[in-house]
């Protein structure tokens, strides 16, 4: 079976009208397990990261402040999010879901995880929702101990994956690509090891056109790597709150389908994370969330 790592801890408690729909966790979880879908996984929690751990990625300070709920009123206007307990504990569990699910996918060829893909979260501060990069530490604690010789971090949220290309910048031995919405946030760019900017109102067809040519690309660079973190971010969906793209479901389970047996096919092993997804409907959301976990099955037992 599939591996599928989540937690319960994974919601955060928000006032009504904040933007980031955080219950989305939960009913992710809850449709899965409706149509009959978590059944066919084998699901998996992780434990919390340890401070020195996430310290290999990003500023112990920062860490500190986190833990410790002394985040500045400057610090949480730029994140997002208010400070919670709850915030502090499911920012240390989400980075190691990720982790855990990548060496699900290390073992068994492909995994998903319920959570993870923050990627504007940068070495000393969080931004966009996104306290810890699970991407970069999952990335970096992997070839770092040997565990994969390249990881490609392969970010298909329609928002560009600025905290991971910086942090990651200068690593040959992480390659990052963005397929971003050539008109959003962030207003400041940072340079991937390959950007692909996407314009305004894309669809179906032209969006997956514009992907299988990047994964093109990505070969004739001869990109075999023996991981692929892949961020489904369902932001690209006509409907969210945030996108300014214009995919419909059917697009957003052929966008997932493509990449995920495209990788497959060439050997290296996939570990799904949901990425961004914004809507006032969080079932509709957390809908569009339980796609990738439609398509990682079709794969495997197609």
């Amino acid at each position: 079976m599939l591996g599928l790592v989540t937690h319960p801890s994974y919601d955060i408690p928000l006032q009504d009208g904040h933007q980031f729909p955080a219950t989305k966790f939960s009913r992710l979880i809850a449709i899965l397990a409706r149509d009959g879908v978590l059944d066919r996984f084998d699901q998996h929690q992780p434990e919390p990261a340890a401070r020195d751990d996430l310290a290999t990625v990003h500023c112990p300070d920062y860490i500190d402040t986190v833990a410790e709920g002394t985040l500045s009123v400057s610090a949480l206007r730029i994140l997002g999010l208010p400070w919670s307990e709850v915030l502090r504990n499911r920012s240390f569990l989400a980075p190691n879901g990720t982790l855990a699910t990548a060496r699900l996918a290390l073992a068994n060829g492909l995994a998903c995880h319920a959570a993870g893909g923050t990627h504007h979260a940068h070495y000393d501060y969080g931004a966009g929702y996104c306290v810890f990069n699970d991407l970069v530490y999952t990335a970096r604690r992997l070839v770092d101990e040997g565990a994969a010789g390249e990881v490609l971090i392969l970010d298909c949220d329609v928002h560009q994956g600025d905290g991971t290309a910086r942090m990651l910048q200068g690593d040959d031995r992480i390659f990052t690509c963005s397929l971003h919405c050539r008109t959003n946030y962030p207003a400041r760019r940072a340079m991937s090891d390959l950007d692909v900017e996407i314009d305004k109102g894309t669809g179906d067809t032209g969006y997956l056109a514009v992907l299988a040519d990047t994964l093109s690309a990505l070969t004739a660079l001869r990109r075999r790597p023996d991981l692929v973190l892949y961020d489904a971010g369902v932001d690209v969906h006509n409907d969210d709150r945030l996108g300014q793209l214009s995919l419909s479901h059917f697009g957003l389970r052929a966008r997932d389908e493509m990449v995920i047996r495209h990788f497959r096919d060439r050997g290296s092993a996939v570990a799904t994370v949901i990425g961004g997804g914004y809507g006032t409907d969080i079932n509709e959301v957390a809908h569009r969330h339980s796609i990738v976990f439609r398509a990682a099955l079709a794969v495997a037992t197609g």
